[in-house]
C-alpha cells in the first residue's frame, strides 16, 4: 500500500488493558481508491477528514450492504464480515483508536451484539465535545491527547469488567493455532452455555467465529512475512484441517484467495490493527 502512510502508535500505560493501539493513515494523491478490509473482530473509533474539511470515506460496504454519508467521527462494532472503504479522490488523514475485543462493554457499558458492523456519530455515545475538540486541532499527537482523555473518563465512568472473558480472550490469542472452544471450557471450568453467552454479550460474537477472524488474521501476518513458500505450510502451521479449508476461510474474511493476496503483497497492509489491501 505505497499509496498510505501508516504509523501505530501504542496506548498509554493507564488504557493497555482496553486500547490495542492508535493508528494514524495518510494519503497525498488525488485518486479515488477502494481499500478491501479484513475483520480482526476490534471495535474502534476513526476521525477521517479530507483536505477540504469533508469524510474522506465516500462509502463502506459489506457483501450485504452498503453505507454512504459516513461521518468524518464515528465509533464502529466489531465486525465479523469484509468490507470495502471507498475513498473520495482528494487528500486525507484519519486517526482510529483500535479498541480491544471486550472495550465496548469494558469502557462504555454496552452488550457489543448491539452494534456488531453498525456504527454512532459522537452524539450517541457521549462524544461530541470531543469531536469538536478533534476538529479543533490540526496535528495528530493533539487529537491523540484528546482521545486518551475521553477514554480515560471513560474507564474512570464504566466498571463493567468480565474478567473471565478478558482472560479467555488471551488465552485464545496465546495459542491461536490449536484453540478450541473445547479447550476454552476446561480450562476456565465454565459450561459451553455459559461461555457462549458471556462471550458473546462481551465481545459481540460467539467464540468460535472470533477464532476463526483471529487464526485468518495470523495467517494473513504468516503471509505477508514471506517466511512461508507453501500455503499448505501455512495451513498446517495453523492447524486448518487441510488447505481447502485453509482457502475458504481466508476468502471468506478477505474477499479472495490467498493467491490473490500474494499476487497483491506489495499492495497488502497487516500490522496490529489488522490487514487491508488495495
Amino acid at each position: 500500500m505505497s499509496t498510505f502512510n501508516f504509523t501505530v502508535l501504542p496506548p498509554p500505560e493507564s488504557l493497555k488493558r482496553d486500547i490495542e493501539c492508535f493508528r494514524i493513515t495518510t494519503y497525498q494523491g488525488y485518486e479515488s481508491l477502494d481499500v478491501k478490509v479484513c475483520p480482526k473482530g476490534f471495535p474502534g473509533i476513526v476521525y477521517q477528514i479530507a483536505v477540504d474539511g469533508s469524510s474522506a470515506i465516500e462509502s463502506i460496504s459489506v457483501r450485504t450492504s452498503r453505507i454512504s454519508n459516513i461521518p468524518t467521527f464515528f465509533l464502529h462494532g466489531q465486525g465479523s464480515e469484509p468490507s470495502i472503504m471507498r475513498f473520495k479522490n482528494k487528500p486525507f488523514s484519519s486517526i482510529q483508536v483500535v479498541l480491544k475485543p471486550h472495550a465496548l462493554y469494558s469502557l462504555f457499558g454496552w452488550e457489543a451484539t448491539s452494534l456488531n458492523q453498525g456504527f454512532l456519530l459522537s452524539s450517541q455515545f457521549g462524544a461530541s465535545e470531543l469531536e469538536k475538540q478533534l476538529k479543533s486541532v490540526l496535528t495528530d499527537e493533539e487529537r491523540t491527547t484528546y482521545l486518551c482523555s475521553f477514554l480515560t473518563k471513560k474507564m474512570e465512568e464504566t466498571d463493567n469488567r468480565d474478567e473471565l472473558i478478558e482472560q479467555t480472550l488471551d488465552f485464545i490469542r496465546d495459542r491461536i493455532a490449536s484453540i478450541s472452544v473445547k479447550n476454552i471450557v476446561a480450562a476456565f471450568h465454565i459450561s459451553e452455555r455459559q461461555l457462549q453467552k458471556r462471550f458473546a454479550r462481551v465481545v459481540g460474537m460467539s467464540p468460535q467465529l472470533y477464532i476463526r477472524i483471529v487464526r485468518v488474521n495470523e495467517a494473513l501476518k504468516f503471509m505477508k512475512s514471506g517466511c512461508y513458500e507453501r500455503f499448505v505450510d501455512i495451513a498446517c502451521a495453523l492447524n486448518y484441517f487441510d488447505q481447502s479449508h485453509f482457502i475458504r476461510d481466508i476468502k471468506a474474511f478477505s474477499w479472495v484467495s490467498p493467491k490473490s493476496i500474494m499476487m497483491k503483497v506489495s499492495e497488502f497492509h497487516s500490522d496490529e490493527a489488522g490487514a487491508s489491501y488495495l
